[in-house]
């Protein structure tokens, strides 16, 4: 076990795992189910092992067979068990027991839970890793009809089975835990997380709050913690502002990217996306129905003034989700990052709409240094067989020139790299875009907002001005966003 365990001093006043389990056994109100497929019955044994787990623990399975998980969970029409409805089934059919077979009559202060997981530890050809779905679904209070539910997607990075056995239990306690005893405090409660685990043995991606205690969460603002305590490199949320599992999204998909600041989001930045899109669907390589488009800002972005302001972080993720789109932040400050990260879920047509500075951007020797390759190594991950750049236009603001694929400047050495991308058809110029609309920037846009200016409201889709005023979004005097914590 010492092999997932923290050694850091800081540690030390953080509680062993016996003793949250034990705390949990000897409160004489919880009391629940634990359910288990795939990796053991790890996070059970813990409870078991402490004492007292007769007073806590009403049932534990782990029903690892598929035709009898199916017998008693209901058969997956895709025929995959490690899945995020797998789990949810597993929770709302053990909750359902736990209702119908223990009386609230004879147990009146009784707080039901259930914690289940659904996990594929690593293969024997160890090609792949392993994952898992976790969750735990509680109540607080008995009188309580609607449940709480926490429910998160972990990945494993160790290359034994057992080490990955042994991390699953302690996250499955210290969930728990955390549902029972830090539930009011949702950020620290994700921290808590890795109590006794190092960071690199286990990646949590995604995350979800619901339930009465969670009404005030809002679970973007979860998601970009993810990001910035280093649990993962990248995190999705849809229009509806529940978390995604970038994996699943992106699973065989066809993808066009538009990276920004969205601060606000602008008519040119639609525009780029609407005209990009059009051509990205009519490749007969592109299947419209199989495909998403996916608005994504990077962490540095978020930082533009040093640190991450939370209320900006919002503001943008509303106004993108009001549109119906979905967004995804991540550490991607290079696009062969961004891109490589796409092609671990998919082969299929990957798509980059780009401004011509953006262009520019990517030809410069300076970011790849760090590169024992240098910008080879980068455009090799980046310009594969299946990737297209559409190249929104630029105005000069110097000479009003239109700056396109055939007059951009790049660095003198990098001509003739930029050449042969461009005329093997890995850049395509966006040319049906409305000129009247070119001089807009987010920038501007931000500055009129925050000085009360003006004429800003014409620069941005429909809709969102009216957003922006009635939210007081990118004011000066908005106060930052308070969260329990």
């Amino acid at each position: 076990m010492a092999s997932v365990f923290k050694k850091d001093p800081a540690f030390e006043n953080i509680p062993s795992i016996k003793a949250k389990t034990l705390r949990i056994n000897l409160n004489p109100d919880i009391y629940g189910t634990f359910a288990e497929i795939g990796a053991g019955q790890e996070t059970a044994r813990w409870f078991f092992r402490s004492g007292g787990a007769s007073g806590t623990i009403a049932k534990a399975m782990s029903a690892y067979d598929k035709s009898f998980s199916d017998a008693v969970y209901g058969v997956e029409s895709a025929g995959r068990y490690v899945t995020q409805s797998r789990l949810k089934k597993m929770l709302s059919h053990e909750m359902h027991l736990m209702e119908e077979r223990i009386s609230r009559d004879e147990n009146p202060d009784k707080l039901f839970f259930t914690y289940a997981n659904t996990v594929a530890t690593i293969d024997f050809s160890k090609r792949y890793k392993g994952h898992g779905w976790v969750g735990i679904r509680f109540q607080l209070d008995p009188t309580q009809k609607e449940f709480d539910e926490i429910i998160l997607h972990v990945r494993f990075k160790q290359n034994e089975a057992r080490l990955q056995q042994e991390t699953l239990g302690i996250v499955g306690v210290n969930l728990i835990y955390g549902a029972f005893y830090k539930y009011h405090k949702p950020r620290k409660l994700l921290k808590y997380l890795y109590d006794h685990i190092d960071r690199d043995t286990l990646e949590i991606d995604m995350v979800n709050f619901s339930g009465p205690n969670f009404k005030n969460v809002d679970n973007r603002l979860m998601s970009l913690q993810l990001i910035r305590n280093d649990m993962t490199d990248a995190v999705m949320f849809g229009p509806d502002g529940n978390n995604l599992l970038p994996a699943a999204v992106l699973y065989k998909k066809n993808i066009l990217a538009l990276r920004g600041s969205f601060r606000p989001v602008t008519k040119v930045n639609m525009e780029m996306f609407e005209k990009s899109y059009e051509i990205f669907i009519r490749d007969p390589a592109v299947d419209e129905d199989n495909s998403i488009v996916i608005f994504e800002i990077t962490l540095s972005n978020l930082k533009a003034s040093g640190e991450i302001d939370e209320s900006d972080f919002m503001a943008r993720a509303k106004l993108l989700c009001s549109l119906g789109h979905s967004v995804m932040i991540s550490k991607f400050q290079e696009y062969y990052k961004l891109v490589e990260y796409f092609n671990n879920y998919t082969k299929a047509k990957i798509g980059l709409t780009m401004g011509v500075n953006n262009l520019v951007d990517i030809f410069d020797e300076k970011y790849y240094r760090h590169l024992s390759g240098g910008i080879l190594e980068a455009f090799g991950k980046l310009f594969f067989k299946e990737l297209i750049v559409y190249l929104y236009p630029m105005k000069n603001p110097d000479t009003g020139q239109i700056m396109t694929s055939n007059n951009v400047k790049v660095h003198p050495r990098m001509k003739e790299l930029y050449k042969f991308f461009k005329y093997n058809g890995k850049v395509m110029d966006i040319i049906d875009y409305d000129p009247e609309i070119m001089d807009i920037f987010s920038r501007d846009v931000l500055k009129k907002i925050q000085n009360g200016e003006g004429g800003w409201e014409e620069m941005l889709p429909e809709g969102i001005a009216e957003t922006i005023k009635k939210e007081h979004l990118f004011m000066r005097t908005t106060p930052e966003l308070k969260e329990k914590a």
